[in-house]
């Protein structure tokens, strides 16, 4: 019996399932579909009442409008690219990677507007960073 620890769980021959739908890239593409369509929530939050959130004396202060602006952005393009990696794409795979990281980063920022949301969504990201990055390095690109 062959030994397969570490390999990639792969769909039986013939069954119908590409490789894709198995396992990690399914887990990372719905990550940064859900970390996405939050985004897109609390942009739009932000963009209608940029009085629901509030944080006196913060280094990183910008003006509420334009927080759920860029929230609303980088949501959108979160799930284009986790549309990317659930279709499979090498796009995406490289799209998910940065944009989870900018998403990471834009909502360490926020934290202090909203804690809990943010804190939730920087999960999501790391953990979409994380199954990329380690999946992605065991296959060849071009998929």
């Amino acid at each position: 019996m062959a030994d397969t620890r570490g390999a990639v769980p792969r769909a039986p021959a013939g069954s119908g399932t590409t490789d894709w739908a198995m396992g990690p890239y399914l887990f990372a593409g719905l990550a940064l579909e859900l970390s996405g369509s939050l985004s897109i929530l609390m942009g739009v939050t932000g963009i209608a009442q940029d009085t629901i959130f509030s944080a006196p004396r913060y280094v990183y202060r910008f003006d509420l409008t334009a927080w759920g602006w860029l929230h609303l952005a980088l949501g959108i393009a979160l799930v284009a690219a986790g549309l990317g990696v659930l279709l499979g794409r090498s796009w995406g795979r490289g799209a998910g990677l940065a944009l989870g990281a900018a998403s990471l980063i834009t909502q360490f920022m926020f934290v202090p507007y909203y804690p809990l949301w943010a804190i939730s969504l920087m999960v999501l990201d790391l953990l979409a960073i994380w199954t990329l990055a380690r999946f992605s390095a065991r296959e060849p690109s071009g998929a």
